[in-house]
């Protein structure tokens, strides 16, 4: 029996042997190395552009600079709902939507027609949404937005419609047009 045993263990490490340098022998041959241009080792080569950072914790870093919304007002988000009253304006929302943003209504009554408006109820919730964007939506599409970033004041003023050309008008001697008639609902239709 015992003579069984080693045969036994030398044939599995035969076979094991065999199977591992087959498998050796099926590489690949070797690629040449990939060609660099000297362009591209001057751009791995040369140090990173400095970012002052700091730590915060165990694994998180913080740029040290202010945010675009930091550096340009109108950009900081929002998320206002304006006191739900009866007679609310446009232009009680947009006092209080600019009440801790920085900026402030202009003087000039320029927007009087605007501030007076009744505020529609689906203007009492805004958010989250760009300051921009929340006082574009307010005034509406008929008001322009004026910023003045030395005072820090907001204006609206009315925007100028784009005027269709009017077609010259023709006279009916000088066409052949009929003019068609529309039978009237209480008429019989042929």
């Amino acid at each position: 029996m015992q003579s069984a045993l080693p045969s036994h263990w030398t044939a599995r490490s035969g076979l094991l042997l065999a199977t591992t340098l087959a498998a050796g022998c099926a590489t690949a041959p070797l690629s040449p190395p990939p060609v660099v241009s000297s362009q591209a080792v001057e751009s791995v080569a040369s140090p990173p552009a400095y970012v002052p950072v700091v730590r915060y914790g165990r694994y998180t870093l913080v740029e040290l600079a202010p945010t675009e919304a930091q550096r340009n007002l109108l950009l900081q988000v929002i998320d206002v709902a304006i006191p739900d009253t009866l007679h609310a304006s446009v232009g009680e929302a947009l006092r209080h939507v600019l009440l801790r943003s920085g900026y402030r209504m202009c003087d000039g009554h320029d927007a009087d027609a605007l501030l007076t408006l009744p505020l529609p109820v689906a203007h009492y919730r805004f958010g989250p949404v760009v300051l921009r964007d929340a006082l574009l939506t307010l005034a509406g599409p008929a008001w322009d937005l004026q910023v003045d970033d030395g005072t820090r004041r907001v204006c609206f003023t009315q925007a100028v419609p784009d005027v269709p050309e009017q077609p010259q008008p023709t006279t009916l001697g000088d066409t052949d047009d009929r003019i068609d008639t529309f039978p009237s609902a209480g008429e019989a239709r042929p």
